[in-house]
C-alpha cells in the first residue's frame, strides 16, 4: 500500500511551513490540497507558497490550470492520486497539505463520484438562477431546507457545490451529506498518518485578519484586475475563491473596497471555523494545537516525525 502523510487545518494556521519542514526530515514531496492554488497568476489571494518558502522541496498541483478553467473535486482526486503514486514510486513520501477537507477525504478514501448525467437540464436551470446574487441566496436556502447537514462543508459562496448538492438530491433522492458520510466509512486507500493543526481561536482570527491586510497591501486588487482584464468572468470557478469574489464585486462597482475587505475577513474566519469543525470530527487525524508550543515552527515538525515513526510509516 502506498504511503501518505496529511497535514490539514484551517486557513492561516501554518500548514505550508510545517509541511516543508517535515518533508525535509522524511525525504518528502508536497502535494497541495488547495482548490485555488491550482490556478496560475493567482498568487496573492491564495497565499501561494513562494519558491524561497519551498526551501527546495518539490510541490505538486500548483499553477497547473488557467483561471478560466473549471476545477472540481473529481479532477483534483485524479491529479493528486497520480502525484502520490509517482512520489511513492520514486521512493519518497508524499505530504498532502491543505485545508479543503472534502478534497483530502476524496483522496484518502478513494471516494467514488457519480458519473455525469446525459440530462443536464436541471443543472442548467440552477445555473441560470445562480446568475444573480438573489438567485444564489435562493439556491442556498433551498439546500438548507433539503440537506442542512451539508452546510457544515458547503459555503454559500461555493455555488458550484451548492448546485451539485441540489442536483445530486434530484437525481438520487438522497442527501449528498449522507453520501459523503457513507464514503467516509470506506477504509483508507493509503498507509497514512493525518495531522490536524489548530490554534487558539482568537490568535487564529487575528492572523487571518493580518493576512488579508497583507494581501491587500501586496496587490490583491491589481491581481484581480489583471484577471478581469484578461477576460476571466466573475462566475468562473477561480473567481469564487475567498478574496477574489469580493474584490471582483468591488471592481464591478457592487461594493466599496472597505466593504470588500470586511467581507473577506469575515468569511475567512467563518471558513476557518467550518474547517476546524470538519477535521475535529475525524478521529483518524492527530490534532496538534500550536498554542501548546513555545517554538511551533520547529517543535511541531519534530512531533509529527515522532508520530510517523511510531506508526511505522517510515
Amino acid at each position: 500500500m502506498d504511503k501518505l502523510i496529511i497535514i490539514a487545518g484551517p486557513t492561516a494556521v501554518g500548514k505550508s511551513a510545517a509541511a516543508v519542514e517535515l518533508a525535509k526530515k522524511i525525504n518528502g514531496e508536497i502535494v497541495s490540497a488547495d482548490s485555488m492554488q491550482v490556478y496560475r497568476n493567482m498568487d496573492i489571494g491564495t497565499a501561494k507558497i513562494s519558491k524561497e518558502e519551498m526551501k527546495g522541496i518539490p510541490h505538486h498541483l500548483l499553477d497547473i490550470l488557467d483561471p478560466s478553467d473549471d476545477f472540481n473535486v473529481s479532477v483534483f482526486q485524479k491529479f493528486a492520486s497520480e502525484a502520490i503514486k509517482d512520489i511513492n514510486a520514486r521512493g519518497k513520501i508524499p505530504v498532502l497539505t491543505g485545508g479543503t477537507g472534502f478534497y483530502i477525504q476524496a483522496v484518502l478514501y478513494g471516494i467514488e463520484f457519480t458519473k455525469e448525467e446525459t440530462d443536464k437540464s436541471y443543472r442548467h436551470e440552477l445555473e441560470e438562477i445562480a446568475k444573480t446574487e438573489e438567485g444564489r441566496r435562493i439556491l442556498f436556502e433551498r439546500l438548507k431546507q433539503t440537506d442542512p447537514e451539508s452546510l457544515q462543508t458547503i459555503h454559500e459562496n461555493n455555488i458550484k457545490r451548492v448546485i451539485r448538492a441540489l442536483e445530486y438530491y434530484k437525481e438520487t433522492g438522497l442527501k449528498i451529506s449522507e453520501h459523503n458520510e457513507e464514503m467516509r466509512k470506506k477504509p483508507p486507500v493509503y498507509d497514512h498518518v493525518g495531522f490536524f493543526l489548530t490554534d487558539d481561536r482568537a490568535k487564529l482570527y487575528e492572523r487571518i485578519d493580518r493576512r488579508v491586510d497583507k494581501m491587500i497591501g501586496g496587490g490583491l486588487v491589481s491581481e484581480v484586475t489583471a484577471l478581469k482584464d484578461k477576460g476571466v468572468p466573475s462566475n468562473a470557478t477561480s473567481m469564487q475563491g475567498l478574496g477574489y469574489k469580493e474584490i471582483y464585486s468591488y471592481l464591478q462597482g457592487e461594493s466599496t473596497l472597505e466593504e470588500a475587505v470586511y467581507l473577506i475577513k469575515r468569511d475567512s474566519r467563518h471558513f476557518a471555523k467550518r474547517q476546524i469543525t470538519w477535521f475535529k470530527n475525524r478521529e483518524d487525524f492527530i490534532e496538534i494545537d500550536r498554542s501548546g508550543f513555545t517554538d511551533p515552527e520547529n517543535e511541531i515538525p519534530d512531533l509529527m516525525l515522532k508520530k510517523i515513526i511510531e506508526k511505522n510509516i517510515i
